[in-house]
């Protein structure tokens, strides 16, 4: 016989397991971002000292340990305020590393030796601010490991004491910093609303898919390594992104955490995780957008 009379304990007891079964899995994430102290144009009341004070404040209340910001010194000589922006990343007791001087793609300098000399010169401001402390990580502009080159440049990484500061997670928020500013400058709110929705859409289904991709991959969520960028849209959008990745399960560790996971053993460009499938011959999903996706390059022309 049925008892009915312990249908409501039986509820209650499966509603209150709901939020136990509906919990994220924790996973580690070190958050690094390009393109200090400059990165896109700048939108109207915007300063750079701004966005990285804005970048650094999110970060901090959000129990941030480390952010490895990626300079481009070539950008100080043109920007009044970039040298405070890495002054002020520094006091906040942040990491830099090495961008190349003028984010020179290893595959398209002129000869191996060119991008050599570019990284060479983009040490500097990063090392005179890092004094006594471990600044020899780079990070590939493009994400560029520069194909044939690739060998011969990470060779000459090693032998200058870089470890290559990898990623297997990003937003795309560069594809949207451009229009951000053409649509603060027409104060186009709707323009801005829109991107804002299709972003953390895309944040949303970037940590679904980092998930599904890293299991099929490794057999395990391996530790992240976060790229973002130093600018006006990334500063706006940074709080609802860390909102995104805290319930998502993030626990927040640094670079060398991170990559002290086998998973980061070989370093080159691209995601190491579509690199490593690539490598072991297993088939990624591609993504597919819920909606179709803005045209962001013409909004706001």
């Amino acid at each position: 016989m049925i008892r009915t009379d312990m249908w409501p304990q039986r509820a209650l007891g499966l509603f209150l397991l709901i939020p136990a079964l509906a919990a994220a899995a924790p996973f580690d994430v070190a958050i690094t971002v390009d393109d200090l102290p400059v990165h896109g144009p700048l939108p109207p009341g915007m300063t750079w000292l701004g966005i990285t004070q804005t970048h650094l404040n999110v970060f901090r209340a959000n129990g941030v340990p480390e952010a490895f910001g990626f300079v481009n010194a070539a950008k100080l000589a043109t920007t009044a305020d970039g040298e405070a922006a890495l002054d002020a990343w520094r006091a906040a007791g942040y990491p830099l590393g090495n961008h190349t001087f003028s984010h020179l793609d290893l595959a398209r300098a002129p000869t191996l030796d060119a991008w050599i000399a570019d990284v060479v010169a983009g040490e500097p401001p990063v090392a005179s601010r890092m004094a006594g402390a471990d600044w020899r990580y780079l990070r590939f502009p493009f994400l560029s490991a520069g194909g044939e080159r690739q060998k011969e440049a990470l060779d000459y990484l090693h032998k200058r004491g870089y470890k290559v500061a990898d990623v297997s997670l990003a937003f795309d928020d560069w594809v949207y910093t451009d229009a951000y500013a053409r649509c603060v400058a027409k104060d186009d709110t709707a323009a801005i609303q829109a991107m804002k929705a299709e972003y953390l859409a895309g944040v949303d289904s970037a940590i679904a898919r980092m998930e599904e991709q890293s299991q099929r991959v490794y057999g395990r969520v391996i530790p992240q390594v976060l790229l973002t960028h130093l600018g006006g849209w990334s500063a706006v959008m940074l709080p609802d992104l860390m909102a995104k990745l805290n319930a998502a399960g993030a626990r927040y560790v640094t670079l060398a955490q991170a990559q002290s996971d086998p998973a980061y053993s070989v370093p080159g460009g691209g995601s190491v995780i579509t690199r490593t499938a690539s490598l072991r011959g297993i088939s990624l999903p591609q993504a597919k957008p819920a909606a179709p996706p803005l045209e962001v390059g013409k909004l706001c022309r």
